[in-house]
């Protein structure tokens, strides 16, 4: 059965990381929001969207983006900040495949371990912009915990070994 994992949860978060980490064990695609907004930005397409038109943009592509993986009858890791809203679209959607959705919101309970996690990465997706930590707090405002059903993970003291077994786990149950 085709399994879609979302990893979601603030920047800085280790979301990123376990995604990546999560497709190679899985043989599958990650798709990462970030990325896809990076293409689109030097070339204009979105300047000026107001944030919700902005959202949906971002939604939609990385939904399309899964929906190819479906009609193709395989599994793909997705990389992104997602709302309870999102979430229930795309559980539909994984359902209307016969597949499965597993959603994982990556945490760092450690104010001060999360705030150093951001001030000192450096990513390099071409055409995107490093964030700094009052966007996260902006973002930590946007998107609220989720209440749908879901995996929490704090990541601020845990191994990423430890943290992918947990994520795979959840994956294939």
């Amino acid at each position: 059965m085709p399994t879609i994992v979302v990893l979601t949860g603030l920047p800085g978060t280790g979301k990123s990381t376990l995604a990546d980490r999560a497709a190679v064990a899985l043989g599958a695609p990650s798709f990462a929001g970030d990325w896809l907004l990076g293409a689109l930005a030097p070339h204009g397409v979105l300047h000026g969207l107001d944030r919700a038109t902005y959202r949906r943009v971002y939604h939609d592509l990385l939904g399309t983006l899964v929906t190819r993986q479906l009609l193709l009858g395989q599994s793909a890791v997705v990389d992104c900040l997602v709302d309870d809203d999102v979430l229930t679209r795309w559980h539909g959607l994984a359902s209307d495949h016969g597949a499965r959705l597993a959603v994982v919101e990556c945490r760092c309970g450690d104010v001060h371990v999360h705030r150093r996690r951001i001030e000192g990465r450096r990513r390099g997706i071409p055409g995107w912009h490093e964030v700094d930590w009052a966007h996260v707090e902006r973002m930590r405002a946007e998107f609220p915990p989720l209440t749908v059903e879901h995996l929490a993970l704090d990541t601020a003291h845990l191994d990423a070994g430890a943290a992918l077994d947990r994520v795979l786990a959840h994956a294939q149950a």
